[in-house]
C-alpha cells in the first residue's frame, strides 16, 4: 500500500498561512496526499506559534506539526504542547520541557504516521541532548508495527543534517531539513530506503531575506545596529516535498520537491474549509 506524505517547510507569518489557506486542500486532493506535516515554529508573527494559529492550521488541513528553536517564543502555546496529540517539540530539548517527543496520525487508508523533531547543535544555542542520541532514544519508544516514521531535523549546518540522514537511513521513512528557509536540490532516496532532503525551504514571502522585509535586514548588516525585521509579503510560495512510501515496510520510493505560488495579494485570503474570511491571518 502506497502512502503519500507532504512535508511543508517553515511557515512564516501571515503570508505563509495564507498560501496554505488557499492551496493546501487542492494540493491534497490533486496529489492524493494521505498526511500533511508542517513546521510551524514561525507561523505566528514570524516567530513562535499561538493557540489560535495552531487551530487554524488544523482547519487548513495540517495533520502533524513540528517546531524548532522558537518553540516557546509564544508562552500561550505551552498548554497546547502539553495536551494536543498532533504537535511535537524537539526531542532533544531537556526532558522537563513542555511538549511531546512523538506525535501520530492515522491515515484514512489505515497506516499510522509518526513524527519526530530534532534540533541541530551548531549555531542553534542548544541546551539539550545530542540530536543523534535523542533520535535513537525516541525511535526505541515507537512500536514496531508503526512503519512510517518522519523526522524533521531543524538545523543550521548542512553537514549536520546530511549526517543525520545517513545515521537514520533504513531506520525511518524520511528525514527532511528545516530552519534555513532555502530549499536545497539534494532530494534523494538513501540506499536503505529513507527519503532525504537537506532543507525543504520556506512557506512565506520569497521577495525577502528569509521571509523578512529586505531593507531593515540590509540596514542591520551595513550598520551592525538592531532593526525590527518585519514580515515581507512579496512573491509568496509554499515549499515542501511529497514523499511516497510503502505503508507496510516504511521504505520510501520517491521524494519530490513542490513549490506553489500565492494567487492574490496577502490580506485577501479566505478559509478554504468554509469560504469565510480568515481573521487569524492578521499578525
Amino acid at each position: 500500500m502506497q502512502v503519500k506524505v507532504l512535508c511543508v517547510g517553515d511557515i512564516v507569518g501571515r503570508p505563509g498561512r495564507q498560501v496554505l489557506a488557499e492551496h493546501l486542500t487542492k494540493l491534497v486532493q490533486e496529489r492524493s496526499i494521505d498526511c500533511v506535516i508542517a513546521n510551524a515554529e514561525n507561523a505566528a508573527g514570524g516567530s513562535g506559534l499561538t493557540t489560535q494559529v495552531y487551530d487554524k492550521l488544523g482547519k487548513y488541513g495540517v495533520h502533524l506539526i513540528t517546531l524548532g528553536d522558537h518553540t516557546y517564543r509564544k508562552r500561550e502555546i505551552i498548554d497546547t504542547l502539553s495536551n494536543a496529540d498532533n504537535i511535537v517539540r524537539p526531542a532533544n530539548l531537556p526532558t522537563q520541557a513542555a511538549g511531546k517527543e512523538i506525535a501520530y496520525f492515522r491515515t484514512a487508508a489505515g497506516p499510522v504516521v509518526a513524527i519526530i523533531s530534532l534540533l541541530g547543535r551548531k549555531h542553534m544555542n542548544l541546551l539539550g541532548d545530542n540530536p543523534f542520541h535523542a533520535a535513537a532514544r525516541v525511535l526505541s519508544k515507537i512500536s514496531d508495527d508503526i512503519r512510517l516514521i518522519i523526522v524533521d531535523i531543524h538545523a543550521e549546518m548542512t553537514g549536520e543534517k546530511v549526517a543525520m540522514g545517513w545515521f537514520l537511513d533504513g531506520k525511518v521513512t524520511a528525514v527532511f531539513g528545516t530552519h534555513t528557509h532555502v530549499p536545497t536540490a539534494d532530494e534523494t532516496i538513501l540506499p536503505n530506503g529513507t527519503a532525504y532532503i537537506t532543507d525543504v525551504g520556506m512557506t512565506g514571502a520569497h521577495e525577502s531575506v528569509l521571509g523578512r522585509n529586505i531593507e531593515p535586514v540590509l540596514k542591520s548588516h551595513l550598520t551592525q545596529m538592531p532593526f525590527a525585521y518585519s514580515i515581507a509579503t512579496g512573491d509568496v510560495r509554499m515549499n515542501g516535498v511529497i514523499i511516497t512510501a510503502d505503508g507496510n515496510t516504511g521504505r520510501a520510493s520517491a521524494i519530490e520537491r513542490i513549490c506553489i505560488k500565492l494567487d492574490q495579494p496577502v490580506g485577501d485570503a479566505y478559509d478554504n474549509h468554509d469560504g469565510r474570511p480568515d481573521p487569524s491571518l492578521g499578525d
